[in-house]
């Protein structure tokens, strides 16, 4: 046994790249940061290591299974799965020295223990954006980020992508509408995931969850609306809901539009889905998703959320 060889191997979803390969990832690395600081955002660092209450104080679903999560001594610790939570937590820690709003990227390694398959790695990198307000935060942000978006991927040579579009009251509004309050979390959860599993296996999903057949036909059928971003927004209008929670986000996703329009990026590279959800508790309004419509298979999620004053 004391001869035995130990066969040097990389665990499955780890990545490791070769010397030309890491240099071109650095390279690319480098654009997004500097593309990131021209619209004035700050850099941040936080540990890959948090106490485990801290990381599960806004999991939920199958993240919270993913957890990387151990004991050393009397400490409960755990990976960051995201770079969300420990900015809350920063915010939390350091709210009398900062500036608000408070505009951060950071760029590192998170760990999600999933199942490793092609284009789904255990560890990976995130590029994160975020504009926190002391309070409240104008709807003018909401519209900056796709603008950083669209440099981002412009700069990375790409031209024909999609800044996909939506808010989360919107989804918020209509589940209250429908008597679907309490299961608005677990619902947005399934219908963050029609592009990967299909509409057939969506309204499973929501059979399992005990939605009504007529209540599943009402969302089915507000997912599906199609048209131009314009034609989408006047087709909510049209719905006739009387929810203060979706005219909120009706009135907001149509800010949002007109304010990007402004801010010059052209309508090719952005519109309105009504299927972006965004699966974790913490996204609460305009929410995105960019695709990249050469490589259908390769999706990079790009949001932006408001953190309220913390105490």
């Amino acid at each position: 046994m004391e001869n035995e060889k130990v066969m040097p191997k990389t665990l499955p979803g780890f990545m490791e790249l070769l010397p030309n390969d890491q240099i071109e990832f650095n390279k690319i690395k480098q654009k997004i940061q500097k593309s990131y600081e021209k619209f004035g955002f700050l850099p941040l660092d936080t540990p890959i290591i948090e106490n485990a209450e801290v990381l599960l104080a806004k999991a939920g679903g199958e993240t919270e299974k993913q957890i990387y999560r151990f004991n050393k001594g009397e400490n409960d610790l755990a990976l960051r799965f995201d770079l969300t939570v420990p900015l809350a937590k920063y915010v939390a820690e350091y709210y009398g020295e900062l500036s608000f709003p408070f505009k951060r990227y950071q760029i590192g390694k998170v760990y999600r223990g999933e199942k490793a398959q092609a284009g789904r790695y255990r560890e990976f990198y995130q590029c994160d954006i975020d504009i926190i307000g002391d309070g409240s935060l104008s709807i003018a942000s909401d519209a900056e980020i796709p603008s950083v978006i669209y440099m981002t991927f412009k700069s990375l040579g790409f031209e024909n992508f999609t800044i996909c579009i939506n808010n989360r009251k919107i989804l918020t509004g209509l589940f209250e509408y429908l008597n679907l309050k309490e299961k608005s979390v677990d619902i947005l959860r399934v219908i963050d995931k029609i592009e990967k599993i299909g509409k057939e296996n969506v309204i499973k999903e929501l059979e399992d969850l005990e939605v009504p057949k007529n209540n599943i036909d009402k969302i089915i059928e507000f997912i599906e609306i199609t048209g131009t971003s314009d034609e989408k927004i006047q087709s909510l209008k049209n719905l006739n809901i009387e929810d203060n929670t979706f005219l909120e986000g009706l009135k907001e996703l149509e800010e949002v539009i007109k304010r990007i329009r402004i801010n010059k990026v052209p309508d090719k590279n952005f519109k309105v889905d009504l299927t972006i959800a965004r699966g974790l508790d913490y996204y609460t309004g305009t929410v995105y998703e960019t695709f990249l419509d050469d490589y259908k298979k390769l999706r990079k999620c790009m949001f932006r959320r408001k953190i309220r004053k913390l105490s």
